[in-house]
């Protein structure tokens, strides 16, 4: 698919759909081969692979309805209530999507949107939050074009979410989701994520992250500036290189069940990431104290129990512990007694693979 290709056919009678309304839910999800780096019209500078989580949603209701006059116009409300610092980032998602979307400025919409985990909890909503703002967007979509495939439909909407938030391409459709070209994973696209096209192995089909909150507080570097700061990187090709090289390796992992592989690959890319930040310039630890005590603690409790839990990390101080769902009691009694303590409140989430995207009405 071509970028011309999302360009809503402006021959198609846009005054059949007069008002009505959808509700969806988009969940989170934990890269484990990172994107880190970006070009123009958030096009990846590496491609990317993650898991994509269940219980962690954000879940958008988008009323509309005609009105007289064209532009772009909304209403925002967050769990009920009107949200206006929530707004300009809506905005101008609209205003990267209308090119693609032009019958958006024939309709006034009502968002009410809200978050299946605690706001301010430190996990990034606007993956969650992107992609279902696409799918509601492109389910008016499909009702001025009924002949829309459902195909279609999910590559449109991972492409219009990107524009909102690189990662929200991979919240669509999928448990395991592929975002950038990359040679030997077909179909794949810097344009929109894409389900991963192998079978993957029984181990990895229910795996399950726990998601030990350490910093609850506002991130100390936005992704836009971390992505910037590969521009000028003095490791950036290295890297980009180094992705492709182990979204491959993680491709046979998947199929195959590897699970020793696995753990150090993830952990490994998961540290790379932190090594990008710490030696850009400007440099930045996004670590606490606290995230190095867990690693060091998930370390031990494998060394001594040959339990192939291991961890995973975003661009901030929050740890993802990832584990097969046949270890799920041994892990949870470890994260409880071992690792609780070192979450700001004690705070941590339990999830594991979901599917994506689900239509709620």
């Amino acid at each position: 698919m071509n970028i011309e290709d999302f360009i809503f056919d402006r021959e198609i009678n846009l005054n059949s759909v007069i008002d009505g309304s959808f509700s969806w839910s988009s969940p989170s999800n934990i890269a484990l081969v990172k994107y880190w780096g970006k070009k123009d019209n958030q096009i990846p500078a590496n491609p990317s692979l993650s898991f994509t989580l269940n219980n962690c949603k954000t879940e958008t209701t988008m009323t509309y309805k005609v009105k007289s006059e064209k532009g772009i116009s909304f209403d925002l409300l967050f769990e009920g209530k009107p949200k206006e610092d929530f707004k300009p980032k809506i905005q101008k998602f609209f205003e990267r999507i209308v090119k693609y979307c032009p019958y958006i400025e024939n309709y006034h919409f009502v968002i009410d949107t809200k978050n299946t985990f605690p706001h301010s909890s430190g996990i990034a909503s606007s993956a969650s939050g992107m992609a279902a703002m696409a799918v509601n967007v492109m389910s008016l979509e499909k009702k001025l074009n009924t002949d829309m495939t459902e195909e279609f439909f999910n590559q449109k909407a991972s492409f219009l979410a990107r524009l909102g938030s690189g990662s929200a391409c991979r919240s669509v459709a999928g448990s395991v989701v592929v975002w950038g070209a990359q040679a030997d994973i077909p179909n794949s696209s810097d344009l929109y994520g894409v389900s991963f096209p192998f079978e993957v192995h029984d181990k990895f089909k229910h795996y399950c992250d726990t998601i030990l909150l350490v910093d609850k507080g506002e991130k100390k570097v936005s992704s836009t500036v971390g992505h910037d700061l590969m521009h000028n990187h003095p490791y950036a090709q290295q890297r980009f290189g180094q992705a492709h090289e182990n979204l491959s390796k993680l491709k046979k992992i998947l199929i195959e069940g590897n699970l020793e592989e696995f753990v150090a690959l993830v952990e490994s890319e998961a540290l790379t990431l932190h090594a990008m930040m710490m030696t850009s310039m400007p440099y930045f630890i996004l670590m606490k104290p606290n995230t190095l005590q867990i690693i060091e603690k998930i370390w031990a409790f494998r060394e001594k129990t040959s339990i192939p839990v291991c961890f995973t990390l975003d661009a901030g101080a929050n740890v993802h512990v990832l584990y097969p769902t046949s270890d799920k009691d041994f892990v949870s009694t470890f994260i409880r007694q071992e690792l609780v303590e070192f979450c700001q409140n004690g705070q941590f989430i339990d999830d594991q693979i979901g599917m994506g995207s689900l239509l709620i009405k």
